[in-house]
């Protein structure tokens, strides 16, 4: 199967903190991806800001050597390169003074798309915004792109939010939450609202549970600052996790349009019920073969932070009134897999009797590492001996079912990058859905700070702690097993 690669029109994008991690790591690969699938046309400047005294040439030189660490070997023969760090300028400026500032006014071109990527911390974004307005670098085609974390609470997004509606429009604002951008989840819209077979049992009616699983075997090497403060809830929880139930839980909008997409997911978050304290479990990875326990690597013997959460959430509305959601997430997990499961309910009544066991059709729609969608039936196992019923899936691995294009499909980078220049917010936050997300979560925290919990300890390369599976046991379900 051919990819379409659909050109963008000409565009300017400079990316504050082009000299750090996420810069190097994912948004110039992505870019360079772009570059050489042809998407571009000749006239693109990126532009790297940061306040580290680069000349163009010396930042060229960092780009380069990114590129070969963390692009595509099928991207990286000398002509690609050299063509692309041509498109690739520089400039030294601070984002609390005016130094630099007339500089980039400079390098701008007049009458095209302008993107901003905020890649920095959330401490900048309204200075950032503020020197943007006050530069005059600001059109009506300019576009800011902001990374989580989206506040640290919902005092603090409706702070955030005020700031950068002070000097744009919700329409220039783009909240990047990269899980979005991942194929398989823009599949599961086409996987319910493409196909008949599915909406009509999308409901609590049909549908006996849901569970929602983003597991990770990497521990926070590299974030222990941020992580103790954040934390699971905060980190995974609030933003990607949700984003994964709106999504399943959605009504279907009326047309695949920005706003009628986000409106839905507002919806969804709205409905959300409180979760009960004993609803959700709170863990911290202890150490083992793996390396050292969560305490040691962030270097606070007392710390209360949980790598862990699992809970049961309802969505209070008509099609899933009684039908539980269940949500976890972890770090030094057995495995890295992400994987949204489907449980539908038993058939009413068995025609097979007790000994052909109890059978029920899953869903399951895998975000990573190998993305795809598989379809759990019962059917008669082959042989004598009457009727055995056995569940076997029904697999659509999108590398082997779609062909060299899905074995490497584009990143989520690629695509949101790609979507801020077209200027389409479908897969992006709309700031009052982050406000309402924060509104959920808060009184969560804030009932751990109240009581004084303490996460429960869970041994690195294992499915979490005992408790997330009591959680479980408890409502006579079980979890999926986390696989690679």
């Amino acid at each position: 199967m051919v990819s379409r690669v659909i050109p963008v029109d000409p565009f300017d994008l400079v990316i504050f903190g082009s000299t750090g991690d996420l810069a190097q790591r994912k948004i110039l690969p992505a870019l360079f991806r772009r570059f050489c699938a042809g998407q571009w046309p000749e006239e693109v400047q990126i532009i790297g800001a940061a306040r580290a005294a680069y000349d163009p040439e010396g930042f060229r030189g960092i780009v380069a050597e990114s590129l070969r660490s963390h692009a595509p070997a099928q991207c990286q023969d000398i002509g690609s390169l050299n063509a692309f760090l041509q498109r690739v300028d520089y400039v030294s400026l601070d984002a609390l003074t005016d130094e630099g500032w007339d500089q980039l006014a400079e390098r701008l071109t007049v009458d095209r798309v302008r993107g901003f990527y905020f890649s920095v911390g959330p401490r900048l974004f309204g200075p950032l915004a503020e020197r943007i307005k006050s530069h005059d670098l600001a059109t009506l085609h300019t576009r800011i792109v902001v990374e989580k974390p989206f506040g640290h609470d919902l005092e603090s997004a409706r702070a955030l939010n005020a700031t950068l509606a002070a000097h744009f429009s919700e329409g220039q604002i783009y909240r990047i939450d990269h899980y979005l951008g991942k194929e398989t989840v823009q599949n599961l819209m086409a996987v319910r609202f493409g196909n008949m077979l599915f909406e009509p049992l999308w409901n609590s009616q049909y549908v006996d549970h849901i569970q929602i699983t983003v597991a990770e075997s990497v521990g926070i090497a590299g974030r222990e600052e941020y992580y103790d403060r954040a934390g699971a809830m905060r980190d995974m929880m609030q933003n990607h996790l949700m984003q994964l139930l709106c999504l399943i839980a959605m009504e279907p909008p009326a047309k695949f349009d920005p706003d009628a997409v986000r409106d839905e997911k507002l919806k969804v978050i709205r409905a959300l019920d409180p979760v009960e304290p004993h609803h959700i479990v709170r863990g911290q990875f202890e150490g083992g073969a793996n390396g050292p326990g969560y305490r040691e690597v962030v270097g606070n013997p007392r710390s209360t932070t949980e790598s862990y959460v699992a809970l049961r959430a309802h969505v209070s509305n008509w099609r899933w009134a009684g039908t539980p959601f269940y949500l976890r997430t972890g770090k030094r997990l057995v495995a890295r897999s992400s994987v949204i499961n489907v449980m539908f309910k038993d058939a009413p009544h068995s025609i097979f009797g007790a000994d052909a066991g109890r059978h029920a059709n899953v869903l399951s729609i895998r975000l990573q590492p190998n993305e795809g969608i598989t379809l759990k039936v019962t059917i008669k196992e082959p042989g004598q001996g009457g009727m055995r019923l056995v569940d076997v899936p029904l697999d659509m691995s999108f590398a082997e079912a779609l062909g060299s294009e899905s074995q490497d499909p584009p990143d989520a980078y690629e695509r949101l990058v790609m979507d801020v220049i077209r200027g389409n917010q479908t897969l992006f936050m709309r700031g009052d859905e982050v406000e309402a997300a924060w509104a959920w979560t808060d009184p969560i925290i804030a009932g751990w700070q109240a009581r004084g919990d303490v996460p429960k300890p869970y041994e690195s390369g294992s499915t979490g702690p005992g408790d997330a599976e009591l959680l479980m046991k408890r409502d006579g379900r079980r979890w999926q097993g986390i696989n690679p």
